[in-house]
């Protein structure tokens, strides 16, 4: 069969297969999110503590993905854990250093005027410096989401859900009728997906960033 026969026929297990991975690389970005704000929250005032946080952030993403998923398998077996452990440390260092050089970047006179009103130091930050931040926040978390809905599909390697599993299936059986097929499903439906993810953040961005701030 060709590839819309394909398609069509098994199109129930490729739309549970792109909710899994949708859902997958969603939850984990969230954590990534909030792990990597708290992180350049608590750094970015200190020069060592920035450069710090950005080296051990993309000391991760130096480890091949296979590889970590394969030394996660012995310590919380298959599936679900290891996905979300491997995908949320390699999102971690887009959000960390956008969000470092965003809070750094707050106009200095802004944060005094807050000061100056007697905000407090968390109004501040929550009020003040986090807003004015957000766009390259939102940057990273954009570049963070593309590279894991690539690295997802290799969480199949534990068992993992998403479209990688249609991808591992068909490399396993290269030569038979549909092998071909499975992995061109599996890889064009992360393509359309992660393009789909960028233009929900261009919505969220013109929702959220005020205009002047986008100019």
């Amino acid at each position: 069969m060709n590839f819309w026969e394909y398609v069509s026929t098994r199109h129930q297990q490729l739309l549970t297969d792109a909710f899994q991975h949708v859902s997958a690389v969603f939850q984990c970005m969230v954590l990534a999110t909030v792990l990597g704000v708290v992180i350049a929250v608590l750094s970015y005032r200190s020069s060592w503590g920035g450069s710090l946080a950005i080296t051990s952030t993309a000391m991760i993403l130096t480890i091949p993905s296979l590889a970590a998923i394969g030394l996660l398998i012995p310590l919380v077996g298959l599936g679900v854990p290891p996905t979300v452990i491997i995908l949320t440390l390699y999102g971690l260092l887009p959000v960390v250093r956008n969000a470092i050089v965003g809070l750094r970047g707050v106009d200095p006179s802004l944060v005094d005027a807050a000061k100056g009103i007697g905000m407090s130091r968390t109004a501040r930050l929550c009020k003040v410096e986090l807003p004015l931040a957000w766009p390259p926040i939102l940057t990273g978390i954009r570049v963070s989401t593309q590279m894991l809905m690539g690295i997802a599909a290799i969480a199949a390697y534990a068992s993992g859900p998403g479209l990688g599993n249609e991808i591992f299936r068909g490399l396993a059986s290269l030569g038979s009728a549909n092998a071909i097929n499975q992995v061109l499903a599996g890889t064009l439906g992360i393509v359309v997906l992660a393009l789909l993810f960028d233009a929900a953040y261009v919505l969220l961005g013109r929702l959220t960033i005020p205009r002047g701030i986008r100019v």
